[in-house]
C-alpha cells in the first residue's frame, strides 16, 4: 500500500545512523521509522486497510516470513534478519530501504498498523517505536497489578514506560540520576521517584522490585540495579546497544534474577499497543519541528535537550518544494 506521511518521529538512532556512529551505515540514507500517514491506494490482495485509513510503520517493513520466529508473528526476530524500515536492502535485492523522513512510503500490509482518529496523531508517531520498544518488554515479563516497577532513565523511551507501566496498573517508581526529573515522572503516572545517585535511597530499595525496564542508551554498570530486584525479578535492557560493565555473578545468583533484553515488537503486539494506547489515551510527550530544523533537532537530542521526543511535521517538507 502506498502512504502519504503525515508525521515522523526522531529517533535516537536516525541521529547513530546518518553518522555511522554503529558502522555499517548504507548511503543514501533517509532515516526515519516512526511513520504515521494516510492511505493513498492500497493493492488489489489488501484487507487489513482501505483508502483514507490512517496508517503506521514502525522499525521493520519485511522478515523472511518463514522462519521460527516469522511464523510466530515475532518478525523483529527474523532469523534470517528483518528488513529495517531504512538503512537496509529490500530482500533479494540491492535496492535500499527509505524512511519517513520523506512525503511517501510504500509497504506491505503486514508490516502496517491501524491507528484510530481518536489519538493525537502527531504524538502517535514515537509510540511506533519507543512505545512498542518500552510495551512489549512489559507485556512479557508480564507486568502488572501487585507488582513494584522500576523505570530506569526518563527520556524518549522512559517517559513512555512509565505511562504504560501505570496504565497496567503497577506501582511505578522513576529511577534517574537527575533530581530534576523527579516532579515531571510524577506528572507522567510514577507513583515515586528513586534517585539512583543517592546510596542510601538505594540500599533501601534493595531487593524490593519485581522488575525493572533499563531505557539507559549508553554502557554503564547495571549491578546497582540488579540488587533491586526481589527474588525472581528480572531486568529488561532496551536502551543500550554498547557493551556493559562487568555483570557481578553474585548479583544474578543470590536471591535468583535474571537480565534479559528486548528489541521493539512485533506486528501483532504493535497494533496491540496502539489499541492498549487508544483505550487509555496514551500517547508521547512531543516537540513538534519542520523539516528544515532536523540537524538543529539532532544536536539537540545529542544533548538530550527534547521533552521527551521530536516529531516532524511533513507539510513541512512540501512547503519547502
Amino acid at each position: 500500500m502506498q502512504i502519504d506521511i503525515l508525521y515522523s518521529g526522531v529517533c535516537h538512532s536516525d541521529l547513530h545512523q546518518a553518522r555511522d556512529d554503529w558502522g555499517g551505515s548504507l548511503y543514501p540514507m533517509v532515516p526515519g521509522h516512526e511513520i504515521v500517514g494516510r492511505v493513498v491506494k492500497v493493492g488489489e490482495h489488501v484487507t487489513k486497510l482501505k483508502v483514507g485509513d490512517i496508517a503506521g510503520v514502525g522499525t521493520v517493513v519485511d522478515s523472511c516470513r518463514h522462519c521460527d520466529p516469522c511464523n510466530a508473528g515475532l518478525e523483529i526476530y527474523c532469523e534470517e534478519g528483518c528488513t529495517p524500515t531504512y538503512n537496509g536492502k529490500e530482500r533479494g535485492s540491492d535496492k535500499l530501504t527509505f524512511g519517513g523522513y520523506s512525503d511517501q512510503i510504500v509497504t506491505d500490509e503486514r508490516f502496517v498498523v491501524t491507528i484510530p482518529n481518536t489519538l493525537d496523531l502527531k504524538a502517535v508517531a514515537p509510540l511506533l517505536c519507543a512505545g512498542i520498544t518500552t510495551y512489549s518488554p512489559l507485556r512479557h515479563w508480564k507486568v502488572g497489578k501487585g507488582q513494584k516497577v522500576g523505570i530506569i532513565g526518563l527520556g524518549g523511551l522512559g517517559h513512555l514506560g512509565v505511562k504504560f507501566a501505570k496504565a497496567l496498573d503497577a506501582h511505578v517508581v522513576m529511577i534517574t540520576t537527575s533530581p530534576d526529573k523527579g516532579k515531571d515522572a510524577l506528572r507522567l503516572g510514577a507513583d515515586e521517584v528513586l534517585v539512583s545517585k543517592d546510596k542510601a535511597a538505594m540500599a533501601k530499595a534493595k531487593a524490593t522490585f519485581h522488575f525493572l525496564l533499563n531505557t539507559i542508551p549508553v554502557s554503564h554498570d547495571v549491578n546497582p540495579y540488579l540488587e533491586l530486584l526481589k527474588l525472581d525479578g528480572a531486568m529488561a535492557l532496551v536502551g543500550a546497544l554498547t557493551p556493559l560493565e562487568p555483570i557481578v555473578g553474585f548479583n544474578l545468583m543470590l536471591p535468583r534474577r535474571s537480565i534479559g533484553g528486548s528489541a521493539t515488537g512485533s506486528m501483532k503486539e504493535t497494533q496491540e499497543m496502539i489499541d492498549f494506547c487508544a483505550m487509555h489515551n496514551i500517547v508521547s510527550d512531543v516537540e513538534m519541528i519542520q523539516m528544515q530544523d532536523i540537524n538543529t533537532a539532532w544536536e539537540r537530542m545529542r544533548k538530550n535537550d527534547v521533552r521527551y521526543r521530536f516529531v516532524i511535521d511533513m507539510a513541512s517538507l512540501k512547503s519547502a518544494a
